[in-house]
């Protein structure tokens, strides 16, 4: 263990609200390893916001293989780089067998894969925040000694860093940075999960309210959910649409200048969090807040079932979240 960690890799695919969690624990990495040569393996949709981030030299987006041609190439690649240590926060299936398919000298591994070096032990991960789970595996690995890891007690990941890496920006996001304050709305969220969707109508009652409350209606999500966002238009009057016109990294910043973020339980939400938006989170009965929620200026509305939840009910929680 006294051998000098020149060379790292960090492992995050997944979900943009899982890699956007994850922030927190990248940016302890790269306080443990300040010299270090830090390689980040993930997709392509997180190439943007991790290039912007101040914690990874490089960024490697094929870390879900496409066929065994990319596999073959992905691995032979993680052999050759001779990685001092890899710290696997995805920790699933796919990733264990990475490990397993670099013996038998496999670099000094943190994660749950059998039989590697720096072993994230016993079974209280299973029902942990994935903040204080990520923070307990670091523990683990012997980089965080007094990291946080009571229920609640885990900070959440800092993106102060994207305002400062990120140039003003132009058309449709400079439009909604202008000078009056905007609440960003996300109706949107994974097609096959309908169940954790607040119902678009109730988007548009509560986008009225805040309208005549002075504030900008700002809607974010991807290109198919446009038909949403017209949706509350039609009734808000003005609003502004930028569904399938922010990257990620926009995102951000959208975020760090919003006056509130309102959204269902999916990434952008939590990306907005992060960025600093006071934020509504919505979540129903298909999603856990204990383990997944996002953390920060952030009031967490739950509802076994969301077309049940009152508009009155997410107002006035928008309303004291709102500057007075």
């Amino acid at each position: 263990m006294s051998k000098e960690v020149k060379k790292v890799l960090v492992i995050k695919l997944g979900a943009l609200g899982d890699f956007v969690l994850a922030l927190a624990a990248m940016k302890k990495i790269r306080e443990a390893h300040p010299r270090a040569k830090i390689t980040l393996l993930t997709t392509p949709p997180f190439e943007a916001l991790a290039r912007l981030s101040p914690y990874f030299n490089t960024i490697e987006t094929d870390g879900r293989p496409g066929d065994f041609g990319d596999l073959t190439a992905m691995l032979g690649r993680m052999r050759k780089a001779r990685y001092d240590r890899v710290y696997d926060l995805q920790t699933n299936s796919r990733s264990n067998w990475y490990f397993q398919a670099l013996r038998p000298f496999p670099p000094q591994w943190s994660g749950i894969a059998t039989g590697c070096a720096l072993p994230q032990r016993g079974k209280a991960r299973d029902h942990m925040h994935t903040l204080e789970r990520q923070a307990d595996q670091l523990k683990q690995a012997g980089i965080w000694p007094d990291a946080p890891t009571e229920p609640g007690s885990a900070p959440p990941p800092d993106l102060t860093w994207i305002l400062r890496r990120t140039k003003e920006p132009r058309g449709p996001v400079a439009g909604a940075t202008a000078a009056k304050p905007y609440v960003l709305l996300v109706p949107g969220g994974s097609a096959h999960r309908p169940e954790k969707r607040w119902p678009v109508e109730s988007y548009a009652q509560l986008a009225a309210l805040l309208k005549a409350r002075g504030l900008d209606i700002v809607i974010i999500g991807g290109p198919q959910e446009s038909a949403m966002a017209r949706q509350i238009q039609k009734a808000v009057g003005q609003a502004r649409d930028l569904t399938g016109r922010t990257d990620f990294a926009q995102l951000a910043v959208l975020g760090a200048k919003a006056a509130l973020a309102i959204g269902n339980d999916t990434g952008p939400t939590h990306l907005l969090a992060a960025a600093g938006a006071p934020t509504i989170a919505l979540f129903s009965d298909a999603s856990d807040p204990e383990l997944c929620g996002p953390r920060g200026h952030v009031a967490v509305i739950r509802s076994p079932d969301l077309k049940a939840l009152p508009v009155s009910t997410v107002a006035s929680a928008a309303i004291s979240l709102l500057p007075h």
